[in-house]
């Protein structure tokens, strides 16, 4: 067995804060083998980012306290000045963040920022730089070489801009890759294709890769080893089939059982409720799973007919109107009282566009948004207001959609105020009611945003929304971002709200094992039109478009069995929504499958994609 590339041993971080040092990784060893891949799992604050950034000596030296040892290659990096990390950094260990917008300089070329690696670490001119570039683009599976190296970051989709981080990762081909939630804001389908792109390049350079997530799916895919942190320490360690199928731990176990699972509701018709992680033992809180409640009523609350909205896009020196993008494209569902209709597909397809159309934040170009069987794209200024107490919003950040000026009380009374349902002792009394409604004290109302965490954040969010008692909520993309345990206490508490309150929920999400485990019914979009509507049970059980199939196949399973499983690249991004300005839409053909199961018609073009979904 060949020697470890590198072998941490002993490693805790302080911070310092408040006048003193506060200890937030203790203890912690592990190493990896060239074209091994260890993954740290665990929690947002368990330690998984510190000790990443420690190992790459890149916290702050004087807020920031690092003690004991990580060998590279028998050389301590610790002791090392400043000057000999950056010759190790990037040649021996390379980092790839999680945000890659946030990582790449939006004034410079994708091509540029690779070079300017080339150039600086390997002292290579312009013309030889530019020349590896091209080769590690073709490496990293980017298509169009020549034409994306004068391209710049925001010309890129999040799976290609990833691609890019990869490829400056690899530039100076280094022993280790640390991969810091390198898939988690990614769609599934490009989550697939970064995953195997590691996997291929791990075996062409020897690499060892540390790779640190919070997704178990991902995990099973891509591990040989696993180490599970929480509150700082590594708690359990091993190959990664023992920590799946016999972990001893109980933070493991529920982290485990806490992971939405796709095929997990096979056979049952009703959404259903996760089991929870205690935030302060890591241990299962007991609480067993319990069904939603069907829908309250056969008569739609929201009725939504051939829904289209376009955005104009202009080029030349006189900003003539060049083409559209078509981002909703005669969207149609009904949504009844007390059910949850979920919206899926992958970035760009239209999904959030429909919502903000319904919700009148974006104009729509034609069709009927109904409220109670009351119109809502036709009414203007103060008529919208009946929709804005009727329809609410959770959005995806909650803390860029919490004023950080303003109380938390303060923000879940504004919208009562602004209404005139209440008065202001009224609005206190009510928030008062809201926040343990949400599973938050009262008490809490005098706090800012900053002082909750992300999951309490959007608990808040959801108290706003409740404020003015709405009968829809339009939740786009609210779980995205929150760990695994958070997630799913947010959405019992969504499932809870549902069944007492008879709130009916659009269910915006990209995240096909949560979708599975929330929803009534799904509806599958595609370049801004619904291709496949239909129950839950029978999108999941009995697809029939061939870019449903492709979103199912791309989930990672949570089963270390499927670790040798390769799947092929698809390289294809989501096709271009810009249309010509003379532009007419085909009229589409719809077929029934089973009752309320309908598909699109497709044609050749799908051919090659349902081959590969298969």
């Amino acid at each position: 067995m060949s020697e470890p590339i590198i072998c941490v041993e002993d490693l805790a971080v302080s911070f310092f804060r408040e006048g003193g040092w506060h200890p937030v990784v203790r203890n912690v060893s592990f190493s990896v083998r060239p074209r091994e891949t260890l993954a740290l799992v665990g929690e947002s604050g368990s330690g998984k980012s510190v000790t990443a950034l420690s190992v790459m000596r890149l916290l702050p030296h004087e807020t920031s306290r690092i003690t004991g040892r990580v060998m590279l290659d028998g050389r301590d990096l610790l002791p090392m000045t400043e000057g000999a990390m950056r010759g190790i950094r990037g040649n021996d260990v390379a980092m790839i963040f999680q945000e890659p917008m946030t990582s790449l300089n939006p004034a410079l070329t994708i091509g540029d920022q690779i070079s300017e690696v080339l150039v600086q670490h390997q002292k290579l001119s312009f013309r030889e730089a530019k020349a590896e570039t091209l080769r590690l683009f073709q490496k990293v599976r980017i298509s169009a070489a020549a034409r994306r190296f004068e391209e710049y970051p925001h010309q890129l989709s999040g799976g290609m801009r990833q691609r890019v981080m990869i490829a400056i990762a690899l530039a100076c081909r280094p022993k280790l890759l640390i991969a810091d939630e390198p898939t988690t804001a990614l769609d599934v389908t490009i989550q697939a294709q970064i995953l195997e792109l590691i996997k291929i390049l791990q075996e062409e350079e020897d690499l060892a890769v540390l790779f640190i997530t919070h997704d178990m799916g991902v995990v099973a895919e891509i591990a040989d080893r696993t180490a599970v942190m929480f509150s700082g320490e590594i708690v359990e360690a091993g190959p990664t089939d023992k920590i799946f199928y016999a972990p001893k731990q109980a933070y493991t176990r529920a982290l485990l059982s806490a992971v939405p699972q796709l095929g997990s509701m096979r056979g049952t018709f009703l959404p259903a409720r996760f089991p929870l992680i205690d935030g302060e033992t890591g241990l299962p809180d007991g609480v067993g799973e319990t069904v939603a409640a069907p829908p309250a009523a056969d008569t739609p609350v929201l009725q939504v007919s051939d829904l289209v909205a376009r955005f104009d896009t202009s080029s030349g020196f006189f900003g003539r109107v060049s083409g559209r993008v078509h981002a909703v494209e005669n969207v149609s569902f009904d949504l009844l009282a007390g059910e949850t209709l979920a919206l899926v597909g992958e970035s760009g397809c239209g999904k959030s566009s429909t919502g903000r159309a319904i919700m009148r934040l974006t104009d729509a170009r034609s069709g009927s948004v109904k409220l109670d069987g009351r119109e809502v794209l036709g009414p203007k200024g103060s008529d919208l207001g009946f929709l804005r107490r009727g329809v609410q919003m959770i959005f995806q950040d909650p803390f860029a959609s919490l004023d950080p000026r303003m109380r938390v009380g303060a923000a879940i009374a504004e919208p009562m105020l602004v209404h005139r349902t209440a008065t202001r002792e009224e609005a206190r009394a009510k928030v008062s009611r809201l926040l343990p409604l949400v599973g938050l004290d009262p008490s809490m109302a005098s706090r800012y945003p900053h002082e909750f965490s992300g999951g309490q954040r959007q608990r808040i969010c959801i108290a706003r929304a409740l404020a003015l008692e709405p009968k829809v909520i339009v939740a786009d993309e609210a779980v995205s971002a929150l760990d695994v345990s958070i997630k799913a206490q947010v959405i019992n508490l969504m499932l809870d709200l549902q069944r007492d309150l008879g709130l009916a929920f659009l269910f915006i999400s990209h995240d096909m094992a949560v979708v599975e485990r929330i929803s009534h019914r799904v509806a599958v979009m595609y370049l801004g039109e619904i291709v496949e509507i239909g129950p839950r049970a029978a999108i999941f059980e009995n697809p029939q478009h061939p870019y449903t199939k492709r979103l199912l196949a791309a989930v990672p399973i949570p089963d270390p069995a499927r670790k040798g499983i390769r799947r092929a690249i698809d390289d294809a991004e989501i096709k271009n929504p810009i249309r010509p300005v003379d532009y007419v839409p085909p009229r589409r053909e719809w077929r029934t499958v089973s009752p309320g199961h309908q598909v699109q018609l497709w044609g050749e073009e799908w051919s090659e994609s349902a081959g590969k979904a298969a």
